[in-house]
């Protein structure tokens, strides 16, 4: 099984990736769906934000959703390849992750309304500190067919953040 990084931005090639706002509602700082044949289990991942003054402190998820938001979406690229199977394994986009406006991307503009979901991870975080996590083996959340993931985020003052995804498939 091969392990995929995605982060809410496009790859940095030539400078760093941008950081995006969390705004003051709710959003989806980056969604992924794995292929209408594969579960994928979530092996860790972790978020970080640039404040430097302490306040009030976020809402922070990981979930899984029956139904999409719609976000920029992911390209080949974007996706990196971490472990030799996934080097092996060619393009992930063919046949592991779907990627579009309603599949894998970041940066949401539309939440989508959501009627069933599993929460993974929750936390309260202040805009100045970074937090991983990693998940212990056999006991990884399974992504089931036909769901998304997804890393959201509520605040009551915007702040930028980079937030991450190591998946297996």
């Amino acid at each position: 099984m091969a392990l995929y990084l995605l982060q809410n931005g496009a790859a940095g090639l030539t400078a760093a990736p941008v950081a995006v706002t969390t705004g003051t509602a709710i959003k989806t700082m980056l969604q992924f769906k794995p292929s209408a044949t594969v579960a994928a289990k979530i092996v860790e991942w972790g978020i970080s934000f640039d404040g430097s003054v302490a306040a009030t402190p976020g809402k922070i998820e990981l979930l899984e959703s029956d139904v999409a938001a719609t976000v920029t979406a992911h390209v080949a690229a974007d996706i990196t390849k971490f472990d030799g199977d996934a080097i092996a394994g060619g393009d992930p986009t063919t046949n592991l992750i779907q990627v579009g406006t309603t599949s894998t991307g970041y940066t949401s503009t539309s939440e989508g309304t959501t009627t069933v979901s599993r929460l993974f991870d929750l936390q309260y975080l202040p805009p100045t500190g970074p937090y991983v996590k990693q998940f212990p083996l056999g006991r990884e959340p399974i992504l089931q067919v036909g769901k998304f993931a997804r890393i959201r985020v509520t605040f009551g003052t915007a702040i930028n953040a980079y937030c991450y995804m190591i998946v297996q498939i």
